[in-house]
């Protein structure tokens, strides 16, 4: 993703201080990355490439899902007329990784993730090539049989782990067609009876014009017996959690769930707006080795900051931890002058590693990034987090509303952020050399 679309974002930024911080990380070599792409993909297959066979499995697996009649996705591509109406628009937005929306550079940092959208190079090579000759559509005998797709408001994550254990729903809100933006914040009993471990989590607008207008919802365990704190996260386009084995986040016995939910009207009317949150537990008796919690990581003190009309501005944040640490996954946050984000480690001894960086971000498509267990980033005391955001606030930028404004740190849509969710699994000594151990004796195919 970085080898192609970092090339967006230093176009964007060129006269700016942003673009030497790139190009100190490392990602002047994008233009011939993305030449690289291209030139693999006119050194395909002699075979002649056609949609039947070739291009429509590529979009049942890749965009189908919201690019059918009545979804998200602003024109359906399920037939051949289809893609072959879109298939300049559809070409540059692969290459560019624009789609499938799954912002996180594919040169950069730990590539093993657990939910993991991003379309493959051969698969973006076979569209450009069918794009660039003549198109065919092949027999349609070749057709892959239509897939039965799932209802938009359905958890995606059961298709991994089945039906949530638990689903709690906040209280109705209406949702004017205009206005400035708004906060709801009702609490619902969790229905847990149970101190238990949670497996997953997911946060879903009820309906599909709810999703449209909820920009956040927050939620929190409140009261109830063994333990508490954070649930889970939710920004548009994120898709959930995923807790590893041998971690705990807590859910409560009889507590309650409170909701922090931001809704933005926009332009559509949504009457008794609602979110759900579904909920996996670990079996009853499981209790983990270690505790986990999901923080908002942000600028040091919570300092502020303002960006100038047509300027531009990097923000960093560093963390240490009294103990060890698996940092199990991380999400940017940030409204619509982000456009990209970084999280590395300062080792103790000096030495920088890239954990993962997003070039392309775009405040349509929250993703938190979890790590495989096996290559989940490990810290000892001592080592630090480095949480660099970048922001574009000129008319290079096309989600900036008004590049005319100063925009300062604050909550509303228009306003700015500066912070990462981060899931933690607080180790100690003990712990964080066992996980080193067990990765070290698997077999080297496997940790390859």
């Amino acid at each position: 993703m970085q080898q192609v679309s970092i090339s967006r974002l230093t176009t964007r930024i060129v006269t700016s201080s942003v673009l030497a911080m790139l190009v100190t990380l490392g990602m002047g070599h994008t233009l011939a990355a993305q030449q690289n792409v291209q030139f693999a993909s006119s050194n395909s297959a002699d075979a002649e490439l056609t949609f039947s066979a070739d291009i429509a499995p590529i979009l049942q697996e890749n965009c189908q899902v919201c690019h059918q009649e009545g979804s998200i996705g602003p024109m359906p591509l399920m037939t051949y007329q289809d893609a072959r109406r879109y298939a300049r628009r559809i070409k540059d937005m692969v290459v560019q990784r624009e789609m499938p929306p799954y912002q996180y550079d594919t040169d950069t940092g730990i590539q093993d993730l657990k939910y993991d959208p991003r379309m493959s190079e051969e698969d973006i090579a076979t569209i450009v090539a069918w794009v660039d000759s003549d198109m065919a559509e092949g027999n349609p005998a070749d057709m892959p049989p239509p897939v039965e797709w799932p209802d938009p408001t359905e958890f995606t994550l059961a298709q991994r782990f089945g039906a949530p254990d638990v689903v709690v729903v906040s209280d109705p809100f209406d949702v004017p067609e205009i206005g400035q933006d708004l906060w709801w914040q009702p609490s619902v009993p969790s229905g847990i009876s149970t101190p238990r471990c949670i497996r997953a989590i997911e946060t879903k607008a009820v309906s599909v014009d709810g999703r449209a207008v909820t920009h956040h919802a927050n939620t929190t365990f409140r009261g109830g017996d063994g333990g508490g704190g954070r649930l889970s996260e939710y920004a548009l386009g994120k898709v959930g959690e995923i807790i590893p084995e041998g971690a705990c986040r807590t859910a409560p016995a009889n507590g309650q769930v409170s909701f922090d939910i931001h809704y933005w009207p926009n332009g559509v009317q949504v009457d008794g707006a609602q979110v759900k949150v579904g909920i996996w537990l670990y079996p009853e008796g499981y209790e983990g080795d270690h505790r986990q919690t999901l923080t908002l990581y942000g600028l040091q003190g919570g300092r502020g900051f303002d960006i100038a009309p047509h300027g531009s501005l990097m923000t960093q944040g560093f963390h240490t931890f009294r103990t060890p640490v698996r940092v199990d996954s991380f999400q940017p946050h940030g409204h619509t002058r982000l456009v990209a984000a970084s999280l590395r480690i300062l080792r103790e001894n000096g030495r920088t590693e890239m954990v993962g960086m997003v070039s392309n971000w775009s405040a349509l498509w929250h993703h938190s990034h979890i790590f495989e267990d096996g290559v989940a980033p490990l810290l000892d005391v001592g080592d630090k987090l480095i949480l660099t955001s970048w922001y574009d606030n000129t008319v290079d930028n096309r989600y900036n509303p008004d590049p005319d404004q100063w925009v300062s740190i604050g909550d509303r849509t228009a306003d700015e952020m500066s912070h990462f969710w981060i899931a933690v699994t607080h180790l100690d000594e003990e712990g964080i050399e066992k996980i080193r151990a067990d990765r070290q004796a698997r077999p080297v195919l496997d940790r390859d």
